[in-house]
């Protein structure tokens, strides 16, 4: 499949992705991120070696496009969440007063 990334046309295959990233340790994902073969990678880490260029020189959506073309799955964005932002459970006040004074010791 030709696709542009960064303003360079590249013939990529879904055989050619897999064997490029072959052997590549996947680093912390903190964004987007591309499952190829069994390992989840960062896409801009994706980018890198299967085009040879800097980080900064493409876009994370390019190369986003180009691996979900190929058939590869590409899940929203993954890493640390705020615990703040969860939805919080509803305590009844019972609930709260027994939270606040523990649970009783087993006898």
């Amino acid at each position: 499949m030709r696709c542009v990334i960064a303003r360079f046309p590249f013939d990529l295959t879904k055989s050619g992705v897999l064997e490029s990233m072959r052997g590549i340790k996947p680093e912390q994902i903190t964004g987007e991120s591309v499952i190829i073969g069994r390992r989840t990678y960062p896409v801009k880490q994706v980018g890198q070696v299967i085009t040879r260029q800097d980080r900064r020189d493409f876009s994370g959506n390019e190369v986003l496009r180009a691996m979900s073309r190929l058939g590869f799955t590409c899940p929203g964005p993954t890493g640390p969440t705020d615990p703040a932002a969860a939805p919080r459970r509803v305590l009844t006040p019972l609930q709260q007063a027994s939270a606040l004074l523990g649970s009783p010791a087993s006898a």
